[in-house]
């Protein structure tokens, strides 16, 4: 980092304390570690906290919908979130560092077989409550109903409590779920590409958000996000060009 570029994030970002919100609702990008947490948002939080020469105050939630309610609420300055128009009303995105796939998950009996078969009225889809993959189920599903749980991590459970048909979520997780219940299968291919990006409200401003951006360019260029990556053991997701 040159002393020219970090002098313009520190104008850009001037308090002493960086409030960093992170969502434990995808387990690929943070998981509680005591009464914080750790992983590749974790680190990213750290190391703008760094450079912009504040201490680094976590904010840990426990799901997305959590999380943009800090910012939108002004209870964070940053945050790490996937990327959508309802929620860029109010916060603004930087270009995604992340794209997570989204996929189904029946059981193994199930008629289903194809994502064209999911949208039908008798087919109760379950979804975190407040994710992306809602958001955006919610816009595409025109004939199945959604059936919220209360995080993405618990779409599984829900999903096998009930008369339901399909569970939506992070390929990930869905595939680790299904490891541990037999009798469940993913359908082929993936119904939506997240694009994880690093978020700030837009009554920041923009010279806060232009810092942001360059930030997190600076962080792709040099390989930090990759070798984030590489520390936590995340798999299921791939870097953004």
């Amino acid at each position: 980092m040159d002393i020219e570029q970090a002098n313009r994030w520190r104008n850009a970002w001037p308090s002493d304390t960086l409030r960093c919100v992170i969502n434990l609702g995808n387990p690929l990008l943070a998981v509680a570690e005591g009464d914080s947490a750790k992983g590749v948002s974790v680190d990213m939080a750290l190391a703008m906290a760094s450079a912009v020469g504040a201490h680094a105050q976590l904010v840990v939630v426990d799901n997305a919908r959590e999380a943009v309610q800090a910012l939108e609420q002004g209870l964070a300055d940053i945050g790490f979130l996937a990327v959508d128009p309802l929620r860029a009303q109010h916060i603004a995105f930087t270009p995604p560092y992340l794209l997570i796939e989204g996929c189904y998950l029946v059981r193994a009996d199930s008629p289903i077989q194809t994502h064209a078969q999911v949208d039908q009225a008798g087919n109760r889809v379950v979804v975190g409550l407040g994710s992306a993959y809602d958001l955006y189920l919610s816009r595409a599903l025109q004939h199945a109903p959604l059936v919220r749980a209360e995080s993405s991590k618990a779409v599984v459970q829900t999903f096998l409590s009930g008369e339901h048909a399909v569970a939506a979520g992070v390929k990930h997780q869905l595939e680790t779920d299904a490891q541990a219940h037999p009798g469940l299968r993913l359908l082929p291919g993936a119904f939506m590409q997240i694009q994880q990006a690093m978020a700030t409200p837009k009554a920041k401003g923009e010279d806060a958000y232009q810092a942001l951006c360059g930030f997190l360019a600076a962080l792709k260029a040099k390989g930090f996000i990759r070798d984030a990556m590489q520390r936590h053991g995340v798999l299921g997701a791939s870097l953004a060009p």
